[in-house]
């Protein structure tokens, strides 16, 4: 299935009216970036690299999708025949998935004629924005559970193909398995569940319930204990499985009392090694004041497929710089914004991650139309995705899982607290090179 129509008409229309100005076949340069944080947020999660490169991949123009366009008066005869053969034919480097981000932060760079790079915007924006946006939330929440287990549990809270895209995001964060199938499907996210309250309706009793349940997946199952009566679900629980029940799920009242409450009855009762999970609205306020609580997992929806109350990055896809005419080798010239609240900086950029002798970041060091130069535990922080037009950069979702925990470990303390502060390290930009180089103000 063609992903081209998952843009916005104007794209079309800027395409169109630039070949007939002579300027669409113009080499730019064109960044996705963050201009901030949400408020009091500490740093960001880049997630969606993996599914924007599936989508490259199919980005073309089917006969019938052309037709639409000519048919509807979208575009033209001559743009009809071009997107006929569209191939995005250049090259795009970034920040690779799971990794941190921070304002000012060059996510994407897309290098290509204005033609084949403005036709990209929406669809990289949508991705980026959405995934980053769960990872980000999910990523302070697995910070909050220290090691705990989380299940994301989220589908049914938002639309059916964002449910599978923040189940991918949410586990590069850091969470457990995914009660989403088709995550696990395609993209390989472990997949859990056990029973919800209806399956308890359903029998006659809960005795009934849970021994259906026992008989069909065992005593390491988790149980639902609150349908009715927590404690009498409890004992029943306990007394049906001698005490060696895997796990009991509380999914109502305040979690915090009547978690050790659940936590002291097991023990009475000899369950000592069944664990105890608890769901019902989570997200990662509510985990942080339940670290203190007898809690070994956790349950969260809506939180993290919303990105908890910020389900959007707001990043941008700006040209920061174009060459004067089509010629393929004429040099590029920097160009920006200046509209005030909304300026941008022109040239390319280069990011790296300054880091003490211990590996602790330091600061996001942006350079401005040159590379910056690196010095003991710096890391380069962008890497190739698509060269001449053929994707390099796809990798083991595992990968990208891996990436975030490192990244996470990279952050000063501070940086790891939830309470509204500071991003964790200053963007800082660096105009030229060497020991006149220009460091611009800090981007906080």
């Amino acid at each position: 299935m063609s992903t081209s129509l998952l843009t916005d008409h104007y794209e079309l229309t800027m395409v169109e009216a630039a070949m007939r100005s002579g300027t669409a076949f113009r080499r730019c340069v064109f960044e996705l970036f963050p201009r901030q944080l949400p408020p009091g947020r500490r740093y960001g999660v880049v997630a969606g690299t993996g599914r924007a490169l599936e989508a490259l991949a199919t980005f073309h123009f089917d006969p019938d999708e052309v037709d639409f366009l000519t048919r509807t008066g979208v575009v033209g005869a001559q743009m009809a025949d071009w997107l006929k053969d569209y191939h995005f034919s250049g090259s795009i480097s970034g920040y690779a998935e799971g990794d941190l981000y921070f304002p000012g932060s060059p996510l994407l760079t897309v290098e290509g004629t204005f033609a084949e790079a403005c036709l990209l915007e929406t669809l990289l924006l949508s991705i980026y924005n959405h995934d980053s946006a769960v990872a980000s939330a999910a990523s302070r929440m697995t910070l909050m559970a220290e090691g705990r287990p989380i299940i994301e549990m989220g589908s049914r809270r938002t639309h059916e193909e964002s449910a599978v895209a923040a189940a991918r995001a949410a586990w590069i964060a850091g969470f457990g398995p995914t009660s989403n199938l088709a995550a696990g499907y395609r993209y390989g996210v472990p997949t859990s569940g056990t029973a919800a309250h209806a399956f308890t309706l359903l029998h006659d009793n809960e005795s009934d319930a849970f021994t259906a349940q026992l008989a069909a997946y065992g005593r390491d199952t988790t149980l639902l204990v609150d349908t009715y009566d927590i404690e009498a679900g409890v004992r029943e629980a306990v007394r049906l499985t001698d005490g060696e029940l895997g796990a009991v799920r509380i999914d109502s009242g305040d979690l915090t009392i009547v978690a050790r409450q659940v936590r002291d009855l097991l023990d009475d009762l000899g369950a000592t090694s069944t664990r105890v999970i608890v769901t019902s609205d989570l997200d990662e306020w509510q985990i942080a004041a339940l670290r203190g609580a007898p809690v070994d997992g956790y349950g969260v929806g809506t939180s993290v497929v919303t990105g908890s109350g910020e389900p959007t990055c707001s990043f941008v896809y700006k040209m920061v710089a174009r060459a004067t005419d089509e010629n393929p080798d004429s040099p590029l010239v920097p160009v920006a914004k200046r509209s005030a609240h909304k300026s941008t900086v022109g040239g390319r950029k280069y990011a790296v991650r300054r880091r003490d002798d211990e590996g602790i970041a330091q600061a996001e060091i942006v350079g401005v139309d040159t590379p910056v130069a690196t010095a003991g535990l710096d890391r380069d922080l962008l890497v190739d995705l698509v060269r001449d037009g053929q994707i390099v950069g796809a990798e083991p979702l595992a990968r990208a899982r891996e990436r975030h925990r490192r990244s996470v470990e990279e952050l000063p303390m501070s940086g790891r607290r939830i309470s509204r502060g500071e991003q964790a390290i200053p963007t800082v930009m660096v105009h030229g090179e060497g020991p006149d180089a220009v460091l611009g103000a800090s981007l906080e």
